[in-house]
């Protein structure tokens, strides 16, 4: 007798490998799944604009990924001494608007370069709640902790959803025909909008990839149907632990990678591990010997793999 709703990993693999570079934009369920992915030696590119939450917010940030035009000052606002970008997340204010300008265009350059040649994009939608800034009518990513008096507050309906979709899929075909889209839906709960809001919300981003007929995977369903106890939340009874994220990330590797892959992806993690391995001795001997044998590793890994370099080097920067 089965006691759970197991949901079976998709039969897409080799979607996702190695050799190919990914982008990845969305909701905080982006980043969880993507520091694996890049823990995991991917070349992937997470979040260029900081986490993004609506499908709106998504499309724009997509879309001048894709120009590459770079921000100027007039896209920065000051607030309580800090410069911030309403088409940005929170990590690319700072207290000087040149570095805060620095840091959006340098990761727009670079994430307009990995679009072009990226293999998979995976968009992950969070909620369909959007914020307007009243004097522009502009959707915003990020309020800023702004006046609420600023803003208006809505739902993005299923067919405002599809129009603003269904023209941005057809321009990333023409601009990377090899290009393959994965739409999936947050399991994080939005609970600030109340339950009912929330699963309305959730509903809405479901049937609005439905009719975009697009590649999706269940991470949504995954945690609300297959594990389905509040011992795979936080504490906030809203974001998934992770364990739970881990178990999510194990079903999406099943779905889209082969063994082989997967096999890859467990050698590049535990070369990860020792690069990012912050010893607890002040033993000199022993930490060069640990860096020297990480070296060896790393270099026998790289002979094999020479196209790891750059997500390699990716880590290294961190």
């Amino acid at each position: 007798m089965e006691f759970r709703t197991a949901i079976k990993p998709l039969a897409k693999q080799g979607l996702i490998d190695h050799h190919k570079p990914m982008m990845m934009l969305g909701s905080c369920f982006s980043d969880n799944i993507g520091s694996r992915l890049t823990n995991d030696l991917f070349d992937v590119d997470v979040n260029p604009f900081g986490t993004l939450y609506n499908p709106a917010s998504i499309a724009s940030a997509l879309r001048r990924i894709i120009s590459g035009k770079p921000f100027s000052s007039e896209d920065i606002f000051e607030h309580e001494n800090r410069f911030h970008s309403f088409a940005h997340h929170s990590r690319f204010s700072s207290t000087n608007s040149e570095i805060t300008l620095s840091k959006i265009n340098t990761r727009l350059q670079a994430a307009h370069e990995q679009l072009f040649r990226a293999k998979t994009l995976i968009i992950t939608f969070g909620t369909a709640w959007v914020f307007r800034l009243r004097s522009t009518g502009e959707i915003v990513s990020n309020c800023h902790k702004l006046s609420a008096a600023m803003f208006t507050r809505q739902r993005l309906s299923v067919d405002e959803i599809v129009d603003t979709w269904s023209s941005l899929l057809n321009d990333l075909k023409e601009m990377n025909p090899d290009l393959t889209v994965i739409f999936t839906v947050s399991p994080i709960r939005h609970l600030a909008d109340g339950a009912h809001d929330n699963q309305l919300s959730k509903s809405t981003l479901l049937l609005a990839i439905d009719r975009l007929g697009a590649e999706y995977f269940p991470s949504y369903e995954i945690m609300l149907d297959d594990l389905r106890d509040y011992r795979f939340y936080a504490a906030d009874m809203s974001h998934p632990t992770d364990v739970a994220t881990d178990y999510i990330y194990s079903i999406f590797s099943q779905s889209f990678m082969t063994d082989a892959t997967r096999e890859l992806a467990r050698s590049c993690a535990r070369v990860t591990r020792r690069l990012t391995h912050r010893p607890m001795t002040d033993n000199t001997a022993a930490i060069e010997s640990f860096q020297s044998s990480t070296k060896q590793i790393l270099d026998s890994l790289l002979l094999s793999h020479p196209y790891l370099e750059r997500a390699i080097y990716n880590i290294l920067q961190k």
